[in-house]
């Protein structure tokens, strides 16, 4: 997921999302645990949306509170 696609939606969303790539992660853990991974790269790319929704998150609290 693009930061420009990320931006566009609201604090609510973005934490849903948020949870919701957290619980596949969780998922993509056991499944390499357990050798029945077949996306090795999935998990890569769900921690790097998660860090770049949290990111967001705090640039838009960061620019409520310099006001």
């Amino acid at each position: 997921m693009k930061a420009s696609e990320i931006r566009k939606m609201s604090n609510e969303e973005i934490n849903k999302k948020i949870e919701e790539l957290k619980d596949e992660l969780f998922n993509l853990r056991m499944q390499k645990a357990t050798a029945a991974l077949e996306k090795p790269h999935r998990i890569k790319a769900a921690k790097k949306d998660i860090a770049r929704m949290k990111t967001i998150l705090t640039e838009r609290e960061n620019e409520g509170g310099n006001e």
